[in-house]
């Protein structure tokens, strides 16, 4: 007892509860941002050679089938008419595999990459949650397990993303519907800018 708790996530997020003491502190979110990063070439090209893609990872969760998860994931792009950037780890899927609207990414950091999605797919860990919200641009979640169900909820009470689909019930054309909702939505996406800029505007670290 009388031991300070800090939360290292957004009020404007989760409100902070009136009932907690003064030793409990929500500080905002703790950001490692990458100001060194060196995109490569092809992928810079990629993201100027039309509009801004959606993102589609699931992090570190798995999948029993991976290969019908990518297939998933390139139908729901082609379905909704939009240039994708699926994250790597999709089990025997190649750059050759794909179309010309769709880049395979190995890796790059959330706070450079997400800023310059249209939407961003993914499992809902709270740490890919927070990028995304503070990138100012619409969520689908897709939740695997964990605390990934509470954010992607969260995500839609705030109307700054779809409701989330849990992955048992995900399809192609659930995807892609919920994929044209966040570009033709005009108030989702006003409100995930207006709360893009309210997490930016905070430095939960310092």
């Amino acid at each position: 007892r009388g031991v300070p708790i800090v939360y290292g996530y957004s009020s404007h997020v989760i409100p902070r509860p009136l009932e907690w003491e003064d030793r409990i502190q929500v500080t905002g979110y703790w950001f490692l941002d990458a100001v060194d990063y060196a995109p490569p070439a092809d992928l810079v090209e990629f993201l100027n050679s039309g509009s801004p893609p959606v993102y589609i990872g699931f992090g570190s969760m798995g999948s029993r089938n991976p290969k019908e998860s990518a297939a998933l994931a390139l139908k729901a792009l082609e379905l909704s008419g939009q240039r994708g950037l699926i994250a790597s780890g999709w089990g025997g899927l190649s750059a050759s595999d794909l179309p010309d609207t769709v880049y395979m990414l190995k890796a790059a950091p959330h706070s450079w990459l997400f800023p310059r999605m249209s939407a961003v797919v993914h499992h809902g860990g709270a740490g890919t949650t927070a990028a995304g919200l503070r990138a100012g641009i619409p969520s689908i979640v897709v939740p695997f397990m964990g605390d990934q169900p509470f954010w992607g909820r969260r995500v839609a009470a705030l109307g700054v993303g779809t409701a989330p689909i849990p992955r048992k019930r995900l399809t192609a054309e659930a995807l892609a519907a919920a994929i044209r909702q966040t570009l033709t939505d005009s108030a989702m996406r006003q409100r995930a800018a207006v709360l893009g800029e309210k997490l930016r505007a905070e430095d939960g670290i310092a």
